[in-house]
């Protein structure tokens, strides 16, 4: 087991600590709390209103992207002229739930569109040839992308000489060139002026739809009706949640909660879901069963559900995409149980800085997920590949600190397609290329990373004492939310607690114990897979802890219990 790193905050200066008292005094608040605050960048009480308030008046001008004007104009010049329009989406979350946003809210205006989904084995990431030849045969003129098409350079120059243009909706890095399209919509565009980088490919899709309405007087509530998809996608991509996300994850949960429609209704209730969905619940409830939609099957299947309006429809949907999901977790732990293996075995794989696996007959909708547990284990820069038309196919995921994307680009001469962001991407290339790539791609990895990335860190937002922990402390707590990337749910460490009575070991796995600080109240910790604590923390010494704070229902008994992180014996 990895010893994790515990990494603290620089002390507050004199000057900061006098905001931090300022802050607690204007609010009314613990100076714990305010200190929370501070941390994040909020530094009055305007501030803290506009934090604790979020406001969809306070989103950005969908206008100040480069290349709205444009996009907006052909959207209008095809819809006034009775165009065929195809909405074009990848086969993961953000790109199912990007075109059910999008067609389902054009639809509800003009007729004359359908949606198109590249299957995730036959065509692979992206625009895809076969598509260009679908809308060609379908008579459409104009194909407006989501969440990819970036780098589509080649489709996009074919669809032209076919009469069809392009809207291009997308939020990963371009190239050094952009598709000739009639509008790129792509906030780390260089030369694009949006205030905010960092929204999913539904998110730049949303703007477009938010920007279409402000120039033909349509009532933006009708556009936020389609916020519970948009909130899917923020915490599916793990995408910062600060800024105009944080405002849209909001709201988005909001609807979700108050009234989700009818697909995600039905898959709420086969996911067994109870109680108030947050930004997790999303991530590890509903995100992996729509993906087990194009991992397994088609992710065509995933939209029909996203758009369902019918009862009986959407819970057909959602128990056939749950199968799909309980498929791809066999492939998953099976997969990851090989990969583990093959890492233990090789003694240069065992001591490089980087992993690089194939293996012809994994199956490639699960890669992405065998890579991140990989990591889990072995903190490293990982990818995993298998064979798919004859190429190594794949998925790359980093840990904090690291760009993955940089690396693999400097391998770029060994491949023939990559794409993706800093933490995760995905690349193709020829098989006899393999070795000389795991051992190019682990040479910059060797050079670039330092040794703490090697090692997992854990993100200590404060030193607290039990004594000041209080159900209106974890209310106010609870309102910093939605927490995710950028926003994440705070992290207290406690330090020399000591048990009171024996703990528990929960299926071998797991530990549960209860614990107090001095005189203060005793609190029930729970440790998941952390078992092998349990053995030192019986002998009776002092410990500290570093833990989330969450509110336990049991029986309609609320307690507030310690979610561990981790635990460090002295």
């Amino acid at each position: 087991m990895i010893d994790k790193r515990w990494i603290h905050h620089p002390e507050f200066t004199p000057d900061e600590q006098q905001i931090v008292e300022e802050l607690a005094e204007s609010l009314k608040v613990t100076p714990a709390l305010a200190a929370l605050l501070v941390r994040r960048g909020i530094l009055d009480f305007e501030q803290s209103r506009n934090f604790f308030r979020p406001d969809l008046s306070q989103i950005h001008d969908p206008f100040l992207m480069k290349d709205m004007d444009l996009a907006v104009e052909r959207l209008t010049k095809a819809i006034s002229n009775g165009e065929k329009i195809l909405i074009y989406g990848d086969y993961d979350v953000d790109g199912t739930t990007s075109v059910a946003l999008f067609y389902g809210f054009l639809k509800k205006i003009y007729a004359n569109l359908d949606y198109y989904i590249p299957d995730r084995y036959e065509e692979g990431y992206g625009v895809s040839w076969q598509s260009i030849d679908w809308a060609e045969q379908h008579g459409f003129s104009l194909i407006v992308t989501l969440d990819c098409g970036i780098k589509s350079l080649d489709k996009v120059e074919l669809a032209a000489t076919k009469g069809i243009d392009f809207i291009i909706c997308d939020h990963h890095r371009p190239g050094n060139i952009l598709p000739a399209a009639a509008a790129v919509l792509d906030p780390k565009r260089e030369d694009c002026p949006y205030p905010y980088k960092e929204l999913t490919g539904c998110g730049v899709g949303f703007k477009l739809l938010q920007a279409f309405c402000i120039q033909h007087d349509i009532d933006l509530e009708s556009l936020y009706q389609y916020l519970d998809l948009l909130v899917v996608s923020i915490a599916s991509d793990i995408v910062p949640i600060t800024g105009e996300n944080r405002i849209l994850a909001y709201y988005g949960l909001k609807r979700l909660n108050d009234s989700p429609r009818t697909g995600i209704k039905a898959l709420i209730q086969v996911a067994g879901i109870t109680g108030t969905l947050d930004i997790t619940n999303v991530v590890f409830g509903l995100g992996p069963r729509i993906n087990a939609a194009g991992r397994i099957k088609h992710a065509k299947e995933a939209v029909a559900l996203l758009l369902s309006e019918i009862d009986e429809e959407a819970q057909e949907f959602a128990m056939e995409i749950n199968k799909h999901n309980s498929e791809r977790r066999n492939f998953d732990t099976s997969i990851t149980e090989q990969a583990l293996f093959m890492i233990e075995s090789d003694s240069w794989s065992a001591t490089a800085k980087s992993t690089v696996l194939f293996k012809e007959d994994w199956h490639k909708g699960v890669i992405g997920i065998v890579a991140s547990r990989c990591i889990e284990k072995y903190h490293r820069p990982t990818i995993i590949l298998t064979q798919s038309h004859g190429k190594a196919a794949g998925s790359a995921r980093s840990v904090p600190g690291f760009d993955v994307y940089e690396a693999i680009e400097e391998c770029a001469d060994l491949l023939e397609q990559y794409g993706g962001h800093t933490f995760a991407a995905g690349l193709t290339m020829p098989l006899h290329n393999l070795e000389a790539f795991k051992s190019r791609f682990n040479e910059i990895v060797s050079s670039r990373i330092l040794p703490d990335q090697l090692v997992p860190m854990i993100n200590i937002d404060l030193l607290l004492h039990l004594e000041e922990i209080s159900p209106k402390f974890y209310n106010i707590l609870r309102q910093m939310g939605p927490f995710g990337p950028g926003n994440m749910t705070p992290v207290f460490e406690s330090s020399y607690v000591t048990l009171t009575g024996k703990p528990s070991l929960m299926k071998e796995k797991h530990i549960k114990f209860d614990v107090r600080q001095g005189s203060s109240q005793v609190y029930t910790a729970v440790g998941f897979g952390m078992a092998h604590f349990y053995p030192d923390i019986c002998m009776g010494r002092p410990f500290s802890i570093c833990y989330c704070l969450e509110e336990n229902n049991f029986r309609d008994k609320k307690t507030l219990q310690l979610s561990l992180k981790d635990i460090k014996l002295h």
